[in-house]
């Protein structure tokens, strides 16, 4: 008798009784099955802290964009850095007008013009995802390192113009690296983490800029944009020694790598495990379907149709735009004026408001949801979209926060309040849940 192919071997029929292990969170039949006859990932185990690692280099990514998300809220709150560049506004709590909304934006026309070839980087097989977060760390520390060395506001732009086109390509690759290296039961506390890092990021160079507000020279300003350099630099370095995802091993038609991948991080080392059995069936089988070929030109790589050519993809590809939409407009672009927000509190003093700022941010927090809902096909262009989506978002309120702040002062807060509102019954009207699914059981889910 031949021996079965490893995508062969997995048993459909099990003991019902096994089903009752399982955490009711798990709603794929196939996957429950799996997780109730073992054996049981080890989170303990020395694969499983090599998982955690590689992970951690992916993170760094977001912490990098929490490090730029607060430093600029945070700088333009200080004397020191609205007086250097000529901004005015710096007695008032912070930059304020067309120049200060020009330093944000221009952030944004950065995301907006990476946005276009993010996904085809990340989905290329010359790059693939690690390829595409080591560029997008050398385009940013390009960015942070003219922004620290800033002596006009012309090489302030270009920085932040830098940074927003590395942070893109970032967003397309790293999120999606994360969601495909993760176990499925494990996927949406370890993706979650990701945006954690941001998080973290945020507090921790708001925090700086307590300190560094201190002082008199431009180093007040200058050391918070140099920050920015420790973690990109750990990712420049970090993706260098990780493994390429399974799914775009797949891609690409080298099987055995992706297989012993799964097996090492996903199934405790076995090849055989049950769970390694079901992701590489649903993994072949998926890729099985696509167009995707080792000879698959630029041209190719730059087609999006795939991302409207059902109504299952549109679905998919509306729900993330939707959401980097609310993301932008429930209140975020707030944090950039955050400062301005506490002077028209009547916190009067630069330290005081750049305390609260610092508070502020530690009290904010956001999901990863995006990645999951698109196919692995179009999960790098379909998150180059949502950056594209965002961005434009961002466009939008950085301009009119910066005039809004200084015609209609504090009535301006009352904008996004009344938009949260009506995004919360579209977002629960319309979203889907993907806790307790592998992400190839997730295109039956979407099916419309």
């Amino acid at each position: 008798m031949s021996e079965k192919k490893p995508s062969e071997q997995l048993a459909t029929q099990h003991n019902e009784s096994d089903l009752s292990q399982v955490d009711n969170s798990v709603l794929n039949a196939d996957l429950a099955r799996v997780l109730s006859v073992g054996p049981q990932l080890k989170p303990l185990s020395a694969n499983s802290f090599k998982l955690y690692a590689i992970l951690l280099v992916s993170f760094m990514g977001s912490l990098s964009f929490g490090f730029d998300t607060s430093v600029i809220s945070s700088v333009n709150g200080m004397i020191q850095f609205t007086e250097y560049f000529h901004i005015g506004g710096g007695s008032t709590g912070g930059g304020q007008g067309v120049v200060t909304a020009m330093l944000y934006s221009i952030f944004s026309f950065g995301c907006i013009v990476g946005s276009f070839v993010a996904g085809p980087v990340a989905d290329s097989h010359r790059w693939g995802r690690r390829g595409a977060m080591f560029i997008a760390s050398i385009i940013i520390l390009a960015g942070v390192s003219t922004v620290t060395a800033a002596q006009s506001r012309i090489y302030l732009f270009f920085g932040r113009f830098l940074i927003g086109f590395g942070s893109s390509l970032n967003y397309s690759a790293a999120p999606a690296y994360v969601a495909e290296m993760a176990p499925p039961q494990w996927r949406g506390r370890l993706a979650g983490l990701y945006n954690m890092f941001s998080l973290i990021g945020s507090i921790v160079c708001s925090g700086l800029t307590i300190a560094t507000g201190r002082f008199d020279s431009s180093w007040s300003w200058r050391l918070p944009f140099a920050m920015q350099l420790v973690p990109t630099t750990c990712l420049a370095v970090g993706v260098c020694l990780i493994p390429e995802s399974p799914r775009w091993l797949m891609s690409v038609g080298r099987n055995e790598e992706a297989r012993k991948i799964v097996a090492k991080y996903h199934g405790n080392g076995d090849v055989a495990a049950p769970l390694v059995l079901l992701e590489y069936r649903e993994l072949e089988e998926y890729i099985k379907t696509r167009t995707y070929s080792q000879r698959a030109g630029w041209r190719d790589l730059f087609d999006y149709s795939e991302l409207f050519s059902s109504p299952t993809a549109r679905y998919r590809t509306l729900l993330t735009s939707w959401l980097g939409l609310c993301c932008q407009w429930s209140g975020i672009g707030m944090f950039y004026y955050i400062t301005v927000v506490f002077d028209l509190a009547g916190v009067k003093t630069q330290e005081r408001r750049l305390t609260f700022s610092s508070v502020a941010i530690a009290m904010g927090a956001c999901g990863i949801y995006p990645p999951e809902c698109l196919a692995f096909a179009t999960r790098a262009k379909g998150l180059a979209l949502v950056a594209l989506t965002e961005s434009l978002a961002s466009l939008v309120s950085n301009f009119a926060g910066a005039v809004a702040f200084q015609k209609i002062g504090w009535k301006y807060i009352l904008v996004p309040a009344v938009w949260d509102a009506v995004q919360v019954f579209i977002t629960w009207s319309c979203a889907v849940e993907t806790k307790g699914r592998t992400l190839e059981e997730l295109d039956e889910i979407f099916k419309v």
